[in-house]
C-alpha cells in the first residue's frame, strides 16, 4: 500500500497544462522559487472561490517570499479561464484532467463512490521537498509562516 504524502517527502513530479495552454513542470517551476499547490474541488464553488480570492487579495505577500502558486483541479481549460478571469487570479490554474497529480499528492477522496479532489495546500521548497501540507482551508498567514524559511531571497 502506498504511503500517504507527508512533510519531508520528495514532492511527486508532474507536468500539467495551465488554463492558458502553457505546460507547467514542477522541476522547472522550482528553479524559479518555492511552489504552493492549491488543490481545490471545483471552479466557481463557494469555498474554492473564497480560498483562491484570499490568495489573490494577499498576492503581494506570496510574491515577497518568491512563492509560485498554482491552483490544481480536474476542470477543463475553458472552465479554468472563465473562473480565473471572473476573479482576476494572478496565478495559473492547472488542468489535472484524470486527477493523477491530485492522487499522487493525496488530494483525492471518495464521495458517494466518486473520486473528488480534496481541498489541500502543499508547500514545496526549491529542493523539491514537501515543507507544508494541510488539508482543508488554512489561513494564508499559516501558509506564509510555514514557507518563510524556504522563501527565495
Amino acid at each position: 500500500m502506498k504511503k500517504t504524502l507527508q512533510i519531508g517527502d520528495q514532492a511527486p513530479s508532474f507536468e500539467l497544462k495551465s488554463s492558458d495552454g502553457e505546460t507547467v513542470r514542477l522541476a522547472e517551476a522550482l528553479q524559479l522559487g518555492p511552489v504552493v499547490l492549491i488543490f481545490y474541488p471545483g471552479d466557481r464553488t463557494p469555498g474554492c472561490t473564497v480560498q483562491l480570492c484570499a490568495i489573490r487579495d494577499e498576492w503581494q505577500e506570496f510574491r515577497d517570499y518568491g512563492l509560485q502558486v498554482f491552483g490544481v483541479n480536474h476542470g477543463d481549460a475553458a472552465s479554468h479561464r472563465a473562473f480565473s478571469a471572473a476573479h482576476r487570479f494572478p496565478f495559473p490554474l492547472l488542468v489535472d484532467e484524470n486527477k493523477a497529480v491530485s492522487k499522487s499528492y493525496g488530494a483525492i477522496h471518495a464521495l458517494l463512490g466518486i473520486q473528488v479532489i480534496r481541498r489541500s495546500v502543499i508547500g514545496i521548497s526549491q529542493d523539491g521537498v514537501v515543507r507544508y501540507l494541510r488539508r482543508g482551508l488554512p489561513k494564508n498567514a499559516e501558509i506564509l509562516k510555514a514557507m518563510k524559511p524556504f522563501a527565495k531571497a
